[in-house]
């Protein structure tokens, strides 16, 4: 990532199947911006894709979406999505069937957690980019 701290992006989805696809696209477009290493995309990039999916299955209610945020900060590249249902996400064991999508970040990522919001949560994650 370049020396200076670029300021965070985010962006609004709707409740709709195109937008984990087009999440991707714009988490792509800014690790290209910022100077990410190439070899942290597909990581950063599957995480999007799963805690947005995860959003639109579980945290957004009809007629709502989800607000990206990814934030960069020493070395680091913090993704969060905003939604506003209930429910706690949690890992599910592996040979689960459903629910390998928290399973999958709390793999890739370095760490991640759930935080409070009015109304629903945010679901986060951190990467080490330099």
């Amino acid at each position: 990532m370049n020396s200076e701290t670029p300021p965070p992006r985010e962006r609004f989805y709707p409740r709709e199947r195109q937008s984990v696809p087009a999440a991707r696209e714009f988490t792509r477009a800014a690790l290209s911006d910022w100077g990410v290493p190439t070899g942290t995309y597909d990581d950063i990039l599957l995480c999007v894709s799963e805690l947005a999916t995860n959003a639109l299955l579980h945290g957004v209610p009809p007629g709502r979406g989800f607000q990206l945020r990814l934030i960069p900060y020493d070395g680091t590249l913090r993704v969060e999505v905003h939604d506003s249902g209930g429910g706690e996400p949690r890992v599910t064991p592996p040979g689960d069937e459903r629910g390998r999508g928290l399973l999958l970040v709390s793999l890739l990522a370095g760490k991640w957690g759930v935080g409070e919001r009015d109304p629903g949560k945010i679901v986060w994650c951190e990467f080490f980019v330099v």
